[in-house]
């Protein structure tokens, strides 16, 4: 295929569309048809883009319709949370056709971890050909200068030298490996798949082991300078409270983040003798799952995490005025039992206007949308450059 402007201009016409004609295509682009039927026999050869029967007429003969392949080939997106690596396998469309995850603990262990993300990989990929792999998007619980996206942040990731080091994976793969934060990648899922489609502003907070939050301003992530932008879990709540790993004391995450929240559940113990946290280790898995249930030990701990997260957002409310605020991560799946609370304690440190317009609700991806966020990294840079689409039919 001979790569243009206008080759690309109608690739990602067609995938947005779906299902298209090259008379529509004519039309819209301002293009003659001639020109137009010359660059869909390039894309026809590609397997990206197929004949799909014939369309309505308008008057004349009716048209032949043509259609993305979304299966024409896949994507791999790797969530490397902090306690944990997921993979997921998608298909250009955004779904999810395989997943695999496992517990571990990242922070500490980079060889490990990298191993791991190889071994998920490879488990996603059985019986794909990997000729079809467009490339692996790995989001990292780290800020990622988009200068330099191979380095990481020393404080948030200090076993790991500084550098992702994925050159085992590039090397296995032979594709490309685009690295971003993982709130980042939450808040891409959302704008494309999920409740923030069609919202140009919009906070995309991940809540679990630590805190992250990823912006969309204008349409697009804002990243900061240098990539900072979005690190939330290190606004300071409590001058006086625990040192965090950054450095710091009383940020949001030694407050609200995974190990805090099990923490506090252990003081609480006395408090709530019949609780069921009371007689098992408090994992912030078990204590979700109680607060499901109503235990009234892990209601309690939610509720102060709610109020807590509240004075966090209620202060990015006041100075961003986003549309909406959508949460994931573990602590999202209790719905209105962290919402109810959550937005009340908003409420009453914003300005009421800033708040009556901005929803704050739980994501619609469930717990792979920062996986699937990673793999949309590597769809947005295909669109931009279709070059990086394989040859449909490659061993």
């Amino acid at each position: 295929m001979t790569r243009t402007p206008l080759s690309d201009a109608i690739l990602r016409m067609i995938w947005t569309e779906r299902r298209i004609s090259r008379a529509e295509i004519a039309q819209r682009a301002e293009l003659s048809r001639s020109t137009v039927s010359e660059i869909v026999e390039d894309l026809l050869a590609t397997g990206l883009v197929a004949e799909a029967g014939v369309g309505e007429s308008r008057g004349g003969r009716r048209p032949i319709v043509l259609e993305f392949q979304d299966d024409a080939a896949c994507i791999l997106g790797v969530d490397m949370g902090a306690s944990h690596v997921s993979v997921v396998r998608t298909n250009l469309r955004g779904e999810v056709l395989a997943t695999h995850e496992r517990s571990f603990a990242v922070r500490p262990d980079p060889d490990g971890t990298r191993a791991l993300i190889k071994a998920l990989c490879d488990e996603a990929m059985q019986g794909v050909s990997r000729g079809s792999l467009v490339g692996i998007g790995v989001a990292v619980p780290s800020p990622v200068d988009p200068r330099h996206p191979e380095k990481l942040s020393e404080l948030a990731l200090p076993a790991w030298g500084g550098k992702h080091g994925f050159r085992q994976l590039l090397a296995k793969y032979k594709v490309p490996i685009l690295v971003d934060n993982d709130a980042n990648c939450g808040a891409l899922a959302e704008h494309w798949w999920g409740g923030a489609r069609g919202l140009d502003d919009f906070t995309y907070i991940k809540v679990a082991t630590g805190i992250g939050a990823g912006h969309f301003i204008g349409g697009k992530i804002r990243r900061g300078a240098s990539g900072v932008a979005g690190e939330i879990g290190h606004v300071t709540i409590d001058s006086r409270g625990e040192p965090c790993v950054c450095g710091n004391r009383g940020c949001l995450t030694t407050i609200v983040g995974g190990h805090a929240l099990e923490r506090r559940a252990k003081e609480l113990r006395t408090a709530f003798p019949q609780s069921v946290l009371s007689r098992e280790e408090p994992t912030l898995a078990r204590i979700e799952q109680a607060a499901m249930e109503n235990d009234p030990l892990a209601l309690q701990v939610v509720q102060e995490a709610a109020e807590y997260l509240g004075i966090a957002i209620a202060g990015m409310l006041n100075l961003l005025n986003p549309s909406a605020v959508i949460l994931g991560g573990g602590l999202a799946v209790l719905g209105d039992k962290l919402l109810v609370p959550l937005r009340a304690s908003a409420l009453r440190r914003t300005f009421v206007t800033a708040v009556a317009n901005t929803e704050i609700r739980s994501s619609e991806l469930g717990l792979n949308v920062v996986a699937i966020g990673a793999a949309t990294l590597v769809l947005d840079a295909a669109l931009e450059d279709p070059t990086l689409f394989p040859t449909v039919g490659a061993p």
